[in-house]
């Protein structure tokens, strides 16, 4: 109820300022959020940070399989915040966040400082396969809003999958540069678990059992493999195409139960990108990463013999 009433004064607030100009409207919106993330920041036991589309829905619906096994509760409800800790206060308040407009609210766009003191678990994922999800995400899934306040192409704006990528408000610039302020932060933050989510398809239970233990709510074996199970992908499409977790709007609904590239969980794979470009595409691609990412997180060198493989296939 909380949650619905903090939204519900928001758009109350925007249709107040309707007359403004557009881009003065963008930043009271943004601020807007950045004040609510700030106070779930200030109140949470543990934060996932992570850059959109890196894994956290799968994440998130591990971790709420987790929590409803070892506390006997509903398998409907997808952890947000706060709403499984009111049902048993041993689960922890989880703030979940694409670290996006916390700085609009706290003006530290600069460096971390906002998580400092906090215990952040930060998913990080191949950024040419994040940026790939991306464009499915904004041509299928985003609302207009949400292409509006986040710089995306607009509404109807028919831009292909690979300038999409080379944008640098939306695909690959942005999600080095996301990267790149993470991985020179990264000795400030004290309490920090980074996950790969290459790590966690590879391993998802190793990935899955390290996660809960750095959050104090560590599980059995058995409770670890049951809800990676539950989080397979096949059964996260399921999941999706029955409406499981309708309440939590709608994060886990396909907006097309006959086109896979409106679900939340589309492809799932590691280094799919490199069937979605042409040769000289995806040698620009992994030329852009190799040149510009920062070293911390596994990504910065490119198989290039790879790249060399497809253009001469």
């Amino acid at each position: 109820m909380y949650v619905a009433y903090r939204r519900v004064m928001r758009e109350l607030i925007m249709l107040l300022v309707f007359f403004l100009p557009k881009e003065r409207k963008i930043r009271i919106e943004r601020w807007l959020r950045g004040r609510e993330e700030s106070r779930k920041l200030a109140l949470a036991d543990c934060v996932i940070v992570s850059f959109g589309k890196s894994g956290r829905t799968w994440l998130r619906v591990m971790l709420s399989r987790f929590y409803q096994l070892r506390h006997n509760l509903a398998e409907r409800h997808l952890i947000g915040f706060d709403n499984l800790h009111r049902k048993n206060a041993a689960i922890p308040k989880i703030f979940f966040t694409h670290d996006n407009y916390l700085k609009d609210y706290t003006k530290n766009a600069d460096d971390k400082s906002d998580y400092y003191g906090k215990k952040v678990v930060l998913m990080v994922r191949d950024p040419a396969d994040v940026s790939v999800s991306q464009f499915f995400q904004w041509k299928f899934r985003m609302r207009k809003a949400k292409k509006e306040i986040n710089a995306y192409p607009g509404e109807g704006e028919d831009v292909s999958l690979y300038d999409f990528i080379m944008r640098p408000n939306a695909g690959l610039p942005k999600a080095v540069e996301f990267l790149n302020l993470w991985a020179r932060e990264m000795g400030h933050i004290k309490d920090v678990l980074i996950v790969r989510y290459e790590d966690m398809r590879a391993q998802p239970e190793a990935t899955l059992a390290r996660i809960v233990e750095f959050m104090g709510t560590p599980g059995t074996p058995e409770q670890i493999h049951q809800a990676v199970e539950f989080a397979s992908v096949e059964n996260m499409r399921g999941l999706e195409q029955k409406r499981v977790f309708w309440l939590s709007g709608g994060r886990m609904l396909a907006k097309d139960r006959n086109n896979l590239n409106t679900y939340k969980v589309r492809r799932a794979k590691v280094g799919g990108y490199r069937e979605d470009f042409t040769p000289d595409e995806l040698r620009n691609i992994d030329d852009y990463v190799q040149s510009n990412l920062l070293p911390g997180f596994g990504y910065e060198t490119r198989d290039m013999a790879a790249t060399d493989k497809v253009a001469s296939a």
